[in-house]
């Protein structure tokens, strides 16, 4: 049972994880908007939310944390730049997830993530 349990666990070790993640919010940062299955967004909407959080403080310190978690420069750069300042008078509630489709392969449900 998951009673109260913290987070997914995506049929993944911990590392596989942690890069899966890492992977989906340098394709959101870059994109805008991206489509994966519904799990994998909802545990993407924390993470991204927590980024884009820590991004809005906007000072080295910002860019330090966010490269930490991205290892991107590009990509950090345009969180911290460009992203993040758009949502600072914002409390929480960058994303949006809508449900798509049922993928034919194995009918898993897909949705899209993007950014508000």
């Amino acid at each position: 049972m998951r009673h109260k349990h913290g987070y997914r666990k995506l049929g993944r070790t911990s590392s596989h994880r942690a890069a899966l993640l890492k992977n989906l919010s340098i394709a959101l940062t870059k994109e805008g908007k991206i489509e994966t299955t519904l799990p994998k967004a909802k545990e993407l909407r924390g993470y991204y939310e927590k980024l884009i959080t820590k991004a809005s403080v906007g000072d080295f310190n910002a860019h330090r944390a966010i490269f930490a978690m991205l290892q991107d420069k590009e990509c950090t750069n345009k969180l911290v730049n460009e992203i993040a300042p758009n949502y600072k008078e914002r409390n929480g509630g960058y994303t949006r997830i809508i449900k798509t489709r049922i993928r034919k392969g194995d009918a898993a449900p897909m949705a899209i993530i993007e950014l508000v």
